[in-house]
C-alpha cells in the first residue's frame, strides 16, 4: 500500500532498455517458490546513454543479482526503494540475472502467481508479473520466453506455460520439469503458467491453410465432464474469426486451463488461456442458457485476442481500448452470428444503457482512453469494454463492411508483432476507407455519455420532411461541458407511414431505400428527407448506432406503431421499453401522491397483441415482454425514488400479468417441450418466452402461478427452467414455498460450488426486508469465503444489486457492504475496488441517503488503503 501516485499519457516515453529473450526457472513450492530470470538486455537508441535499468516488483525477497556473471552489490550496484530495483551503471547490451522468492499461497491479491485450489496459476494482467520476479513491466517491453517449471511430480504432474514444449524429464527427490518456448515476443502481462493434477480434454482443428492444431481444456478432475461444449465453442470462434476477418492461428497447441479463484473472466495469455471456472465450465446439468452463451462469448473473446491483443498489443496501458474495445466488439459480432444478432444487440445495448451510462455519469467517469490513473486495474471499466466496442461498432457504420475489413487486414499486417496506440488502428481504417477520421477521435478522449436532441418539421406542401438533429454531452470530473466538441456520430434510421410502412429515403435527389446511416458532425445539422407524402414517424438510432441519450418525443401511439411496425428489431424493442418506463413512471407518480396507480390503456393494448399473437421468433419477443429493470428506470430520475420505482415497476408486472393472465398461461403451455436439452437456439427461445410466461403468472398474485412454477421446479427438467421458477419461488411472498426451494436446491447442489454461487444470488436478492439477515447469515455458510471473487460478487455483490434492499433508509446495507470492502482492501484490493462502486454513485439519491452513504465511504477512507481503493473512493468523495 504505497503512496499513490497519478501516471499520465503525457508522460509516455518509451523505455530506456529492450529486453530481446527472457528465460524463467520456476522451482515450485507453496511458500518459498524460487524464480530465476535471466534477460537479455539492449539500449534504446531512442533515449539517453547512461540510464539506469529499472525494473519493477512487489512481495519479492531477492536472493541473488548479477549482471554478466558478476555478483551485483546493494547501493554500490543497484539500489530498491518500494517497488523499484535501479540497476545503476550498465552497458549497452548486457545478461541480468535475478534470482528471488516468492510466497504463492500467501498471495490473496490473485496477482502474478498464487495457489487456487490445488494448483499454482497466474494472473500478469495488467501489472501482476512484478509479484513473479524484477522486471521492466511495461506492455511495450516484448520478448521472446523460454520458461522452465520444475515441480513435485506426484502433486504437480501437469506443468504449462505459454508456447510450446521443448524438454522435460524426471529430477531427483521426485520431481519433475517442463520447458516450454513461445517464439513470438510478447509483454511480460501476457506470461502464463499452470501446474497441478489436471486432467484434459483434447481436440484438433485445422486451419484454412490445412494446419493442425492441438486443442487442448485443462481442468480438476471432477470437472472434465464440464468442457464439452466449451471446446466446441472454440473451434466455432476460431472458424469464424478465419470466415470473419482472415486470422488464423499461428501455434501448434493452444490450451485452456479453468481456475476456481479469478478476479476476472479470463486472460488471453498467448497459447495458454486461464479462465475463471465460471467462464468455462458447463454442462446440461449444471448451466442455465444464459451461461452457455456467456462461456461461448468468453472462449471467443480470449481466442480473438491472439490478434488484437496479442500479436498486436498495446503501447501502454492507455490505449487498453485497443484490444478490448475492438476484442469485444469481435466477440458480440461472432456471439450475434451465431445466434440471434437482434437478441443479442438488445442485451448487449441494454447492459451498456443501464451499466456503463451509469459510469459515464457519475464521479469515476472517464473517456475511452483515459488521460490519467494511480491504480491502472480500476480502468478494466464498462466504458473501456463496452464503450470501446460501441466506438468500433461506429467505425463500421461509417466505413462499412468491405472497408472495414480492409482496414483490420491493413492494421493487423502493418503492426504484426508491435505495441501501438489508437491511432494506429484509426489510421489503419482512414487509410482503407479512404475517410477522415480526425474527429472521431474525440471519442477517445471526451468522457460522457453525448445527448442527442432531435426535432423534426413537415412540410405537407413540399412533402418535404426535416430532422433537426443538436448534439452535447454533459460535464464529467476533469471535463466542463463548455470543453466538450462536437463529436463524428453515425445515426442510422428510417421513415414509417401513419399506417407502419416503410418510406423509401430521399436525400438531395439521392435515393438511400428504406434504411440508412447519416452522419452528424456538428453542433446542430438537419437533414432533408423528399418526397415525404405525409407526415411519418421517424425511426431513429436503428440497432443503436452510436452509444447516445436519444431525446425525441415520441407519442405513445407512435411508440405503438413502431412498437409493431418497425422492421429494425432494435427499434421494435426500444419503443416497447420507452412505453413501459412510461407506464412505470405514471405509477410512480400516483404512488408519490398516495393515490391509486392505473394500468396505461396503450401498454396494455400492444402487450396484448404480443402475447396473443404468434410470434416468428420468440427470443425477441421474450425481451420486448420484459419490463425495464428498476435500475435502468432510476437512470432517467434527476431524484431517485427506490421505494417508488419498486412498487410502481411491481404494480405494472402484476397488473400485465393479471390483465392478461389467460394469454400468459396459454403461451406458457404452448412452449412446453419433453425434447431433451440442449443449448441451441431454437430451445433456447423457448425457454426464455416460456419463462416470461411464467413470470407475469407469478406476478399476478394467483396461487396457480406460484403451483406452476413448484411444479416447474420440482421437475427438475433442466437448470435454465430450475433457477427461472427457484427465483420465482424465493421471491415470492409464500415462505413454505420459498423455504421449499432454497432447502431442496441447496442439498442437490451443495457440492457444486459453480451452482451454489447462483444458490446465493437468488436468495440475496428477494425484495422481503429479511434480506439483510440472509447476507450476514450466508456469510458464514461453508460454501462462502471471502477469498473467492466468485462468491463474493455471487453474495454481497448480488445483495448490492438488491434496490429496495441495499438501499435500506436506515444504511444498513450500505454498512455491510462497506465491512466487506474494508476487509477485502486487506485481502483483495482489486476486488475491494469493483465491490465498493454501488457507494460511490450517492450524488441523486435523497438527502438522507447521500449522507449514509457519503459516511461509510469517509469510514472507508479512514483505514489504510491500497492505490486501487484510494483511487475510487477519492473520486467518489470529491464529487460530492
Amino acid at each position: 500500500m504505497s503512496e499513490p501516485r497519478t501516471i499520465y499519457l503525457k508522460d509516455y516515453q518509451p523505455p530506456a532498455y529492450w529486453i530481446d529473450t527472457v528465460s524463467l526457472k520456476f522451482v515450485l513450492d507453496d511458500h518459498d517458490t524460487r524464480v530465476q530470470a535471466t534477460l537479455s538486455v539492449r539500449h534504446n537508441p531512442a533515449r539517453e546513454v547512461g540510464l539506469p535499468l529499472r525494473l519493477y516488483g512487489v512481495d519479492l525477497t531477492l536472493k541473488a543479482i548479477a549482471l554478466d556473471g558478476q555478483p551485483l552489490e546493494e547501493g554500490r550496484d543497484y539500489r530498491i526503494e518500494g517497488e523499484t530495483l535501479d540497476v545503476l551503471s550498465v552497458a549497452e547490451q548486457f545478461e541480468l540475472t535475478t534470482e528471488v522468492s516468492i510466497d504463492p499461497a500467501a498471495n490473496t491479491a490473485l496477482e502474478g502467481l498464487y495457489r487456487s485450489s490445488s494448483m499454482f496459476c497466474t494472473q500478469c494482467e495488467p501489472e501482476g508479473f512484478r509479484r513473479i520476479t524484477w522486471y521492466p513491466d511495461h506492455p511495450d517491453v516484448m520478448a521472446a520466453y523460454t520458461v522452465t517449471v520444475v515441480g513435485d511430480r506426484a502433486s504437480l504432474p501437469v506443468l504449462l506455460s505459454n508456447g510450446n514444449p521443448i524438454e522435460s524429464g524426471d529430477l531427483p527427490n521426485n520431481r519433475h520439469y517442463v520447458t516450454w518456448q513461445d517464439p513470438f515476443p510478447k509483454p511480460s502481462y501476457l506470461f502464463a503458467l499452470v501446474a497441478g493434477n489436471l486432467e484434459k480434454r483434447e481436440d484438433h482443428f485445422i486451419t484454412q491453410s490445412g494446419r493442425k492444431v492441438t486443442l487442448q481444456i485443462w481442468v480438476e478432475k471432477q470437472d472434465l465432464n464440464k468442457t464439452e461444449f466449451a471446446m466446441g465453442a472454440l473451434k466455432r470462434a476460431m472458424r469464424w474469426d478465419e470466415d470473419t476477418y482472415g486470422r488464423e492461428y499461428d501455434l501448434d497447441l493452444f490450451m485452456i486451463v479453468a481456475v476456481s479463484d479469478f478476479n476476472m473472466g479470463a486472460m488471453e495469455n498467448k497459447g495458454l488461456n486461464i479462465f475463471n471456472s465460471a467462464a468455462v465450465l458447463a454442462n446440461p446439468e449444471t448451466a442455465t442458457d444464459a451461461a452457455f452463451q456467456r462461456i461461448e462469448g468468453i472462449i471467443a473473446h480470449e481466442y480473438f485476442h491472439n490478434w488484437s491483443g496479442d500479436r498486436v498489443t498495446c503501447r501502454d496501458w492507455f490505449q487498453l481500448a485497443l484490444k478490448e474495445g475492438l476484442t469485444v466488439f469481435r466477440d458480440q459480432s461472432f456471439s450475434a452470428d451465431i445466434n440471434s444478432a437482434p437478441v443479442k444487440r438488445i442485451q448487449d445495448v441494454n447492459f451498456l444503457r443501464t451499466h456503463q451510462f451509469a459510469e459515464d455519469a457519475g464521479p469515476t467517469a472517464h473517456p475511452v482512453r483515459p488521460e490519467s490513473f494511480i491504480e491502472i486495474s480500476n480502468f478494466y471499466t464498462l466504458t473501456i469494454y463496452e464503450k470501446g466496442a460501441e466506438l468500433v461498432r461506429m467505425l463500421k457504420h461509417l466505413l462499412g463492411p468491405g472497408d472495414y475489413r480492409k482496414g483490420t487486414d491493413l492494421y493487423f499486417s502493418r503492426f504484426d508483432g508491435q505495441a501501438v496506440r489508437v491511432e494506429d488502428f484509426i489510421d489503419s481504417l482512414a487509410e482503407a476507407g479512404n475517410r477522415d477520421l480526425t474527429q472521431f477521435m474525440r471519442w477517445y478522449s471526451q468522457a460522457g455519455t453525448p445527448m442527442l436532441e432531435v426535432s423534426d418539421e413537415y412540410d405537407e406542401g413540399a412533402q418535404r420532411y426535416r430532422l433537426t438533429v443538436r448534439q452535447h454531452t454533459p460535464a464529467t470530473p476533469g471535463q466542463p461541458a463548455e470543453s466538450k466538441q462536437p463529436l463524428h456520430i453515425p445515426l442510422r434510421l428510417g421513415l414509417l407511414s401513419e399506417q407502419g410502412e416503410a418510406l423509401s429515403l430521399v436525400i438531395e435527389g439521392k435515393a438511400l431505400g428504406t434504411d440508412t446511416v447519416v452522419e452528424l458532425r456538428d453542433a446542430e445539422h438537419s437533414f432533408v428527407f423528399e418526397n415525404v407524402a405525409s407526415r411519418p414517424v421517424p425511426s431513429l438510432l436503428r440497432g443503436f448506432s452510436a452509444p447516445v441519450q436519444l431525446q425525441y418525443d415520441h407519442s405513445p401511439a407512435a411508440l405503438a406503431l413502431l412498437m409493431k411496425h418497425d422492421e429494425d428489431g432494435f427499434n421494435r424493442w426500444d419503443a416497447g421499453q420507452q412505453l413501459m418506463r412510461r407506464a412505470i413512471e405514471s405509477a410512480m407518480r400516483a404512488i408519490q401522491q398516495q393515490q391509486a396507480p392505473e394500468l396505461d390503456p396503450l401498454l396494455a393494448d400492444v402487450v396484448g397483441t404480443l402475447v396473443s399473437t404468434p410470434s416468428d421468433d420468440y427470443a425477441v419477443l421474450a425481451e420486448m415482454l420484459t419490463l425495464p429493470s428498476e435500475q435502468y428506470v432510476a437512470g432517467f430520475q434527476q431524484r431517485i425514488d427506490v421505494d417508488a420505482i419498486h412498487q410502481a415497476r411491481n404494480f405494472v408486472r402484476q397488473a400485465l400479468g393479471d390483465t392478461f393472465y389467460a394469454e400468459f398461461l396459454a403461451l406458457y403451455r404452448q412452449q412446453q417441450s419433453d425434447a431433451p436439452y440442449v443449448p441451441e437456439f431454437k430451445q433456447i427461445a423457448q425457454r426464455a418466452i416460456k419463462n416470461v410466461a411464467l413470470s407475469y403468472l407469478c406476478a399476478s398474485g394467483r396461487d396457480e402461478g406460484l403451483a406452476l412454477a413448484k411444479q416447474q421446479f420440482d421437475a427438475d427438467a433442466n437448470m435454465t427452467d430450475v433457477r427461472a421458477a427457484m427465483t420465482l419461488l424465493v421471491h415470492s411472498d409464500n415462505s413454505e414455498l420459498a423455504d421449499h426451494a432454497v432447502k431442496r436446491f441447496g442439498e442437490q447442489w451443495g457440492h457444486d460450488s459453480l451452482v451454489m454461487d447462483a444458490w446465493f444470488g437468488i436468495q440475496v436478492t428477494r425484495p422481503q426486508p429479511d434480506v439483510l439477515e440472509r447476507v450476514k447469515f450466508l456469510m458464514q455458510h461453508p460454501a462462502f469465503s471471502l477469498k473467492n471473487p466468485n462468491k463474493v460478487r455471487a453474495l454481497v455483490g448480488a445483495f448490492a444489486t438488491n434496490r429496495v434492499n441495499f438501499h435500506r433508509i436506515d444504511g444498513e446495507g450500505y454498512r455491510l457492504l462497506a465491512d466487506v470492502v474494508i476487509e477485502l482492501n486487506r485481502l483483495n484490493p482489486e476486488i475491494a475496488a469493483r465491490m465498493i462502486v454501488p457507494l460511490t454513485r450517492y450524488q441523486r439519491f435523497d438527502e438522507q441517503r447521500q449522507q449514509l452513504m457519503r459516511e461509510q465511504l469517509e469510514r472507508i477512507r479512514r483505514e489504510p488503503l491500497s492505490r486501487n481503493l484510494f483511487e475510487i473512493v477519492e473520486k467518489a468523495l470529491a464529487a460530492g
